[in-house]
């Protein structure tokens, strides 16, 4: 059972890699909201099945790792997906201009 749960992991770790790999730049950022999304989820279910009786302290400790690296990826995908959006957003002229005047003087 644990060699067969190992496999699976490996293999679908190489999936992941390779189908990451082939997502172009464009797509990141939506990508990146839909995993914030899935590790939103992450943390409400390891939440819920924290509070229920009757588990391990082994499991336990899983369960506040998994919550505290969902935590992790949600602040900094909502992080990088900001600023990366900030990116796209629409410049005050009077700093481009600014900007612009800053290079020439240069």
């Amino acid at each position: 059972m644990l060699v067969t749960n190992l496999a699976i992991l490996v293999l679908a770790g190489f999936v992941g890699y390779f189908v990451i790999s082939k997502v172009p730049n464009t797509l990141h950022t939506p990508l990146m909201s839909g995993t914030n999304a899935i590790h939103g989820i992450v943390i409400v279910g390891g939440l819920l099945v924290l509070g229920l009786d009757g588990d391990s302290f082994l499991n336990k400790v899983i369960l506040v790792i998994a919550i505290v690296f969902g935590t992790i990826n949600v602040v900094g995908g909502f992080l990088v997906t900001d600023r990366m959006l900030e990116m796209f957003k629409a410049k005050d002229p009077k700093k481009a201009a600014a900007a612009v005047e800053a290079k020439g003087e240069n």
